[in-house]
């Protein structure tokens, strides 16, 4: 989780005021009439102390600005996440049954009660089901996907041309090296021409940056790696130590300027710039509107996938982002997705167009806030443009 930008921040008290309901009335299930104990009510009061700070230390920023080591912080924000999750949907559950369980009275059928009990209590372990499976399964089930993107007016030499994009890898606590690795080996298979990181190296300060860039390095491809960085290099304080890292390693992070690359007859211009707060809506890529190349595929990296109205009307032919991890938690309701990057942005993850540009969001391959990932597994993203 992170705050600062207003997307982010109404989603998140959205959130705790649903999350403190939840835990008031589970107090008040567990307790009946907690008024009369005073120690119980006592023991509920630390309870809800204790889960209000874990609640703070699930946010980056929080972790970054105090002194709780950055490892303990984000296991106690990612425990406490995990636990109000489950004890809200357990309890919404409760709630759907109840009027159902009264009805299953001493006169029911002994062997159908049963049945319905069981059932009952199936579907109140479900929560937990679920998030093990997206912590276990899910989290690290590393998936290649391959998009055709038609491009009006591609030069002939780039049709075909093959793009690697990897994003938000967020390597530390919940992300090893050796997950890390295999995501590489898996991405070098792909045999890019060119391959592109779009930030979230790390989540926090004392992350192992130096060991992400290093693996990153491994991957070859015909006209090199570039890259832009994230809000979590930002709040990490790691800005100029990732572009010094990356540099030391062959990758260029572009910081608010553009590099040309010559392919057959054809000429790209890569442009990199810094994430993109979303409270600076109105100042979206200042810096990047001189940096489109006439004549060439203007191509720009940008961790914000919000930026796409503003890059297609400056006359960039691609953006790639990530930032949003695909919603991370996905839930498909009546056709409906549900996640919460759609609180702050509706490009979530995949092809967008508008006109002639194209955006392409990548769900990325780390997490962050809890270990887990539902209906949005990570993605090695590999790129073919087409000429439309």
């Amino acid at each position: 989780m992170v705050v600062g930008d207003p997307g982010h921040v109404i989603f998140d008290l959205i959130l705790g005021f649903v999350f403190l309901l939840a835990q008031v009335r589970l107090a008040a299930l567990v307790l009946g009439r907690a008024y009369r104990r005073p120690a119980a009510m006592l023991v509920m009061a630390a309870l809800g102390t204790l889960l209000a700070l874990g609640y703070a230390c699930s946010f980056s920023e929080v972790i970054g600005r105090f002194w709780l080591p950055p490892a303990i912080g984000a296991t106690f924000g990612a425990v406490t996440v995990i636990y109000l999750l489950i004890s809200t949907a357990a309890l919404v559950i409760y709630t759907l049954l109840h009027p159902i369980r009264k009805r299953i009275n001493a006169a029911t059928d002994p062997g159908r009660r049963r049945v319905l009990s069981a059932a009952g209590g199936a579907l109140m372990a479900s929560p937990l089901a679920v998030v093990a499976y997206g912590a276990l399964v899910e989290r690290t089930n590393f998936r290649v996907r391959e998009t055709d993107i038609p491009l009006a007016g591609l030069a002939p030499d780039l049709d075909g041309l093959r793009i690697l994009q990897l994003s938000d890898i967020h390597l530390g606590l919940f992300l090893s090296e050796r997950d890390l690795a295999r995501v590489i080996d898996a991405a070098q298979e792909l045999r890019p021409h060119i391959a592109f990181a779009t930030g979230d190296f790390i989540s926090n300060m004392g992350d192992p940056l130096e060991t992400c860039i290093r693996q990153l390095a491994r991957i070859k491809a015909d006209a090199g790696m570039m890259g832009c960085l994230g809000n979590h290099e930002r709040y990490a304080r790691v800005e100029p130590l990732t572009v010094e890292l990356a540099a030391r390693a062959g990758i260029r992070i572009l910081r608010g300027e553009a590099e040309q690359l010559r392919i057959g007859n054809a000429l790209v211009n890569v442009a990199g710039v810094d994430y993109q707060r979303f409270t600076n809506k109105g100042d979206y890529l200042r810096e990047a509107a001189s940096l489109v190349y006439p004549g060439a595929l203007n191509v720009l990296l940008s961790h914000n996938p919000d930026v796409f109205p503003v890059a297609a009307r400056q006359g960039y032919h691609l953006t790639l982002a990530g930032h949003t991890h695909g919603g991370q938690v996905t839930v498909e309701i009546l056709d409906q997705t549900i996640n919460p990057a759609r609180f702050f942005t509706p490009y979530v993850r995949g092809l967008y167009r508008l006109d002639q540009a194209a955006e392409y969001v990548t769900r990325g391959i780390g997490t962050i806030g809890i270990p887990t990932r539902i209906g949005a597994p990570p993605e090695i993203t590999l790129i073919r443009l087409r000429k439309a």
